[in-house]
C-alpha cells in the first residue's frame, strides 16, 4: 500500500509538471516558416550540459528520436530502416501519458497478464547449478510474418530479463510480438529466479556470463540451423554485454538489442536510485532470497544481507563480503563491469534509451558517448520520452521499442544477406576472369592487360564496419 501511494504521488507530480510544460509550449507559438522543427530544442536550451556528448555522430529519425552511431555501411542501413520505421512514425505522446514515472511503473507494478504458453526446461550447469529456459510455444500464430520467411527455420529470440528476475509486462509483450513475427522466443532465468531452484550456493554475479554461455550452447545444440538474436531488459543488459564481450566472434549471435540498458553499472550502484525504485527493487531481491536464507548462512552474513538499505549494500553483502573468499568493491567491478571487454564484441548491438529514464539517470552522465560514436557495432536510439522500459503509446499497442527492435533485426538479416550476395558475385566473377586468363594463356594469345578499374570493381570486398 505504501509503494502504491508513493507511485500515485509520483504520477500526480509528473502530471502537473507535464501540463505546465505543455502550456509553455503552446504559448511559445508555432515554429517559424522554413525552420526544421525539433522536439529537442526546448530541452537543449534548458539543459545543454546533458547533451554535450551527443553532438557528434547523431542523426534525426521520426518520433523525435536520435540515432547516435559511427558512420558505416551498416549504420546507413540501420538509419534508412528507422527513417522508414512504422514504430517510430507514430507521433510521440504529448499528454500526461508521457510521464516517465507513469511509463516505468506501468511496466513494473502491473501484473504481466495472461497470454504466454511456456514450456520450461531446467538446464543443469557444469557446477551442478540450475538455470531455466522458458520456451514460448503459444499462442500459436497460423501465418507468421516478418523475418521468419528469410530462413529455413524460425530464428530464436533469447530474452534476458532484468537482473532482479522480474517478469514484466515488457518481456511478455515482446515475446508475444516476436511470436507473431515468426520468431521462436525463449526467456532466460538465472539461478533462483522465477521458480528456478537454487541447488547450490553459487549465485550468479551481476556481470558473469558463464551461465548464459552454457545456455546459448544448449540452444545452439537444440536449434542448430536457426539464427540467434538476443534482447535484454534494463539491468539485464550487463549480462548480455558481458557475454558479447567475452565471446567475441564466437557468440553465435546474429544481432543484439538492449532496451533501457544500464551501462555504467558501478556508478549506477554507487549513486543510488530514486527512493521508490531503490526500495522496490531491494525488497524484491530480499523476498527472492529469503527462501534460501538457511543455505546462504554458510557463505554470507545473512543478517547484514537482509538488513541492507540500498542496492549497493545488498550487492556488497552478497558477493563481496563472503565468508570463504571476501573481495573488495573495486575487485568485484573489475570482473563484473559489462563494458570491460566491449571492444571485443563482434555483433551489432542496438541500445534503445529515453532521455527521461528515472532509473538510469540523465543520458549525458550515464551513457558512454564514445562507445556509440567510435565503435561501429554499437547504435544508440535515444528518444525524448519512454521512462525506464516503458516506451508506451496512447493506444493499447505494444511498446514501440519492441517493434523497433524487431525492425532492426530484420534490417540486419537483409543487410547480411545482401553482403553475402555481393561477395559471392565478386568471387564468382573473379574466378570467371581467372579461368579466361588461364585459357587464353594455354592458347598463347596476346591479350590486353586487365583494366585497373575493372579489376578493382570485381575484386573489392565491402565491410559493414568500415
Amino acid at each position: 500500500a505504501a509503494l502504491l501511494s508513493a507511485a500515485l504521488a509520483l504520477c500526480y507530480s509528473q502530471l502537473r509538471t507535464t501540463d505546465q510544460g505543455l502550456q509553455s509550449a503552446r504559448s511559445a507559438g508555432p515554429w517559424p516558416p522554413g525552420a526544421r522543427a525539433s522536439p529537442w530544442a526546448e530541452e537543449e536550451e534548458e539543459k545543454p550540459a546533458s547533451w554535450d556528448g551527443f553532438s557528434k555522430g547523431q542523426e534525426l529519425v521520426p518520433g523525435g528520436c536520435r540515432l547516435i552511431c559511427k558512420r558505416s555501411a551498416l549504420a546507413h542501413c540501420v538509419l534508412r530502416t528507422f527513417r522508414k520505421s512504422v514504430a517510430l512514425s507514430e507521433p510521440a505522446p504529448t499528454s500526461w501519458f508521457s510521464g516517465p514515472h507513469l511509463q516505468t511503473l506501468y511496466q513494473f507494478m502491473l501484473p504481466p497478464g495472461p497470454g504466454l504458453q511456456l514450456a520450461r526446461e531446467n538446464l543443469q550447469l557444469a557446477d551442478n547449478g540450475l538455470v531455466a529456459l522458458d520456451w514460448v510455444v503459444g499462442p500459436w500464430v497460423p501465418s507468421p510474418q516478418g523475418v521468419a520467411g528469410l530462413y529455413s527455420s524460425p530464428p530464436v529470440l533469447l530474452v534476458i530479463p532484468n537482473s532482479w528476475g522480474c517478469l514484466t509486462r515488457n518481456v511478455v509483450q515482446l515475446c508475444l510480438l516476436a511470436l507473431e513475427k515468426g520468431y521462436y522466443p525463449v526467456i532466460f532465468h538465472r539461478r533462483g529466479h522465477q521458480g528456478c531452484p537454487l541447488l547450490n550456493t553459487q549465485l550468479q554475479t551481476f556481470g558473469d556470463p558463464s551461465d548464459l554461455k552454457e545456455a546459448v550452447t544448449y540452444i545452439r545444440f537444440r536449434q542448430p540451423a536457426a539464427p540467434l538474436f538476443l534482447v535484454s531488459e534494463g539491468s539485464g543488459s550487463a549480462l548480455l554485454l558481458s557475454y558479447l564481450g567475452e565471446c567475441g566472434s564466437s557468440s553465435y549471435a546474429t544481432g543484439a538489442a538492449c532496451i533501457s540498458p544500464v551501462l555504467r553499472c558501478r556508478e549506477w550502484f554507487e549513486a543510488g536510485l530514486p527512493w521508490l525504485y531503490e526500495r522496490a527493487f531491494l525488497l524484491h531481491q530480499k523476498i527472492t532470497l529469503s527462501r534460501y536464507a538457511t543455505a546462504l548462512e554458510d557463505i554470507v552474513d545473512t543478517d547484514k544481507l537482509f538488513m541492507s538499505r540500498s542496492l549497493r549494500e545488498f550487492e556488497e553483502a552478497l558477493f563481496c563480503g563472503t565468508k570463504n573468499l571476501p573481495i573488495s568493491w573495486d575487485t568485484y567491478w573489475d570482473d563484473n563491469d559489462p563494458l570491460r571487454d566491449v571492444d571485443e564484441a563482434a555483433v551489432p548491438v542496438l541500445c534503445i534509451c529515453s532521455a527521461d529514464d528515472p532509473v538510469r539517470g540523465p543520458p549525458g552522465q550515464t551513457l558512454p558517448t564514445k562507445l556509440f560514436q567510435n565503435n561501429p557495432y554499437f547504435f544508440l536510439l535515444l528518444s525524448r520520452y519512454g521512462g525506464h522500459c516503458g516506451f508506451l503509446r496512447e493506444d493499447s499497442s505494444p511498446a514501440w521499442s519492441h517493434e523497433a527492435t524487431l525492425e532492426y533485426f530484420q534490417a540486419l538479416t537483409e543487410f547480411f544477406r545482401s553482403e553475402e550476395r555481393v561477395k559471392g558475385l565478386s568471387r564468382h566473377r573473379s574466378s570467371f576472369l581467372a579461368g579466361r586468363r588461364r585459357r587464353f594463356t594455354l592458347q598463347k594469345r596476346e591479350v590486353a592487360p586487365t583494366s585497373p578499374r575493372l579489376e578493382e570493381m570485381f575484386s573489392w570486398k565491402r565491410s559493414y564496419t568500415k
